[in-house]
């Protein structure tokens, strides 16, 4: 869920800060011990290798590059909507594509099949040139091209 690309997030970018030497505030150093074992308090008790002024850094930094990389993810989305508005249309009619329909949905040229997935097609003898067969079922898509994040049910804080 939500919660879980956040954690994701937000360990990948303490780790460029505190082990990959990724900050410009903070130089080519290592500020943390392996975090391969993850367990209850681990943070809290890495953090305490570095001083309270050091900890404040690194925290900053790790919301720099989370503020950062959220803006440029959504400039992209956005900047690319129509794309998304078509690949969505595609995936609508068709529930799966492949990656030259992808690229083409994206270069803006149309896609065409002589039958959708999930139609019957009594006449044809061949492949239809997609392994994964319809299961009849549409997603729908809000028409209002929102990108925030909406709750999820069963999600958590």
């Amino acid at each position: 869920g939500a919660s879980n690309d956040i954690h994701r997030a937000t360990s990948l970018a303490r780790r460029m800060v505190t082990e990959w030497g990724m900050s410009e505030k903070l130089g080519r150093l290592r500020y943390s011990e392996n975090e391969e074992e993850v367990f209850l308090g681990h943070s809290v008790t890495q953090r305490k290798n570095v001083s309270d002024a050091t900890a404040k850094i690194i925290d900053d930094e790790i919301r720099r590059i989370i503020d950062h990389s959220e803006g440029r993810a959504r400039d992209i989305l956005t900047g690319n909507m129509d794309a998304l508005h078509r690949l969505a249309k595609a995936l609508l009619e068709y529930e799966t594509i492949s990656g030259d329909e992808v690229r083409a949905l994206i270069r803006g040229e149309s896609i065409a099949r002589d039958t959708p997935d999930d139609a019957p097609t009594p006449t044809s003898s061949g492949p239809s040139g997609n392994a994964v067969p319809g299961g009849g079922r549409r997603a729908t898509v809000p028409p209002s091209g929102d990108l925030n994040p909406s709750p999820q049910p069963g999600g958590g804080v």
